[in-house]
């Protein structure tokens, strides 16, 4: 093993390599399966960006909602989207409203499913996504990233898991469970389930693995393992790069 002095020099020159090269990694999945926590693992092994793109829905559904517009009108909504202003990090701030724990709640898991229907956000959300991507150095995890934002990405991943699992992951979320005491894992799993069903039913970007991502199923696997197998990938496709 290396001295530790050498690993960071080689963690340094691995982050540098990563940000020059402008890698972006894809990983989809459905809620619970693990893509926020191995997204921000990665982004902060190899220095680079991490962009939830469910937030940017979630936060302008959450607006749609304060604003009282009705989520089912599209033209309303889209045009919500177009003119907010979004940013997503470790916090997320839509029109000066910091909204972070607000967009972690059962309704707006539903306001959000139903916002990201309209074909007409969906374009303007993806526009914005790819613009935050085109320089690479980001993992960007969401539902379609590999397979309509960026079906060019070095490197797409899908993670997935048992509906049981996921369902008591979501149940165990902090971020999900502030707030309301005691949570019905039943309850959540039909929350998921039906969630499920408008992503992959929709007809604009639907959820769906890409032919050529690489499947994981997370369930009852640690997260170090999945963020070892993801890194793996990673550096191929770096080392792919320095020797093409």
């Amino acid at each position: 093993m290396p001295p530790a002095g050498c690993a960071r020099a080689q963690d340094s020159i691995k982050n540098e390599t990563m940000s020059s090269r402008g890698l972006i990694i894809a990983i989809d999945g459905p809620s619970g399966a693990g893509k926020g926590t191995v997204a921000r693992a990665l982004a902060a092994r190899f220095g680079c960006r991490h962009v939830d793109t469910g937030a940017m829905y979630r936060a302008v559904a959450w607006k749609a909602r304060h604003d009282g517009l009705d989520l089912a009108d599209e033209a309303a909504v889209v045009a919500l989207a177009r003119t907010a202003s979004c940013e997503i990090g470790q916090r997320v701030v839509i029109d000066g409203h910091d909204v972070t724990v607000d967009i972690r709640t059962p309704a707006i898991d539903q306001a959000a499913a139903v916002v990201a229907r309209h074909p007409g956000v969906r374009r303007v959300l993806v526009e914005r996504q790819r613009a935050m991507g085109a320089a690479g150095g980001v993992v960007m995890e969401g539902r379609d990233i590999g397979t309509v934002v960026f079906p060019d990405a070095d490197v797409k991943v899908y993670l997935d898991a048992s509906p049981e699992e996921r369902a008591r992951r979501r149940a165990g979320d902090a971020a999900h469970a502030a707030g309301r005491g005691a949570v019905d894992v039943a309850g959540v799993a039909r929350s998921l389930e039906a969630r499920d069903t408008l992503d992959r039913s929709r007809t604009v970007s639907p959820l769906a693995i890409a032919p050529d991502a690489i499947y994981v199923d997370t369930s009852g696997v640690p997260v170090s393992d999945v963020v070892s197998r993801v890194a793996a990938a990673i550096d191929r496709k770096i080392a792919e790069r320095a020797t093409g």
